[in-house]
């Protein structure tokens, strides 16, 4: 028997960035929304929530959900810039990941991260110090990213980027018995 799935899942984004200390508690809001469900937030002001870097969100389309949230620290390591590098290279062909900068998070953000994001079809290389970014892209096709940046802190403050997208499609399944196999 042949059965057959439909993705429609909206996708809405909101990076942001903070303030520095002499500039007071502004507060700064960022967050990842599934069919409008918040599946990610994050904030600067009151306090700060430990979401600083780079944040990503991987989707099952199908069910318009998180099936891992996951934080890199690239404003405080490298590491976190490796992680996240070798974090996006594993994922399998056709994954659906969001991306979004939340804070401050070009500062050990490496060259390797960079172009790791650059073959998803993010490209943040000219995103200066709490400039801000987010984007939504399926792994195996770069054309099909969409991003947005504020390159400067000033930039990001006066029009942080904010993305909507809307992913929809097909998967085709055969039932052998009591499993599902997927064939396209």
């Amino acid at each position: 028997m042949l059965y057959v799935f439909t993705a429609d899942c909206s996708v809405e984004v909101l990076a942001y960035s903070a303030y520095g200390p002499d500039e007071g508690c502004t507060r700064q809001v960022g967050y990842v929304k599934l069919n409008g469900a918040t599946a990610w937030e994050g904030f600067w002001c009151p306090y700060i929530p430990g979401y600083r870097g780079v944040n990503t969100v991987l989707i099952d389309p199908f069910v318009c959900s998180a099936q891992e949230i996951r934080l890199f620290d690239t404003y405080a390591s490298t590491d976190a810039a490796t992680e996240l590098s070798n974090y996006l290279q594993q994922l399998n062909h056709g994954s659906i990941i969001v991306g979004v900068s939340a804070d401050e998070a070009t500062n050990s953000l490496t060259d390797g991260a960079k172009s790791t994001l650059q073959l998803l079809g993010a490209d943040i290389s000219d995103v200066q110090w709490r400039g801000s970014f987010g984007f939504i892209a399926q792994k195996g096709f770069p054309a099909k990213t969409v991003l947005r940046k504020a390159l400067t802190e000033e930039d990001s403050h006066s029009n942080p980027p904010h993305l909507y997208a809307t992913i929809k499609g097909i998967k085709r399944a055969l039932k052998l018995r009591h499993r599902i196999i997927a064939i396209s």
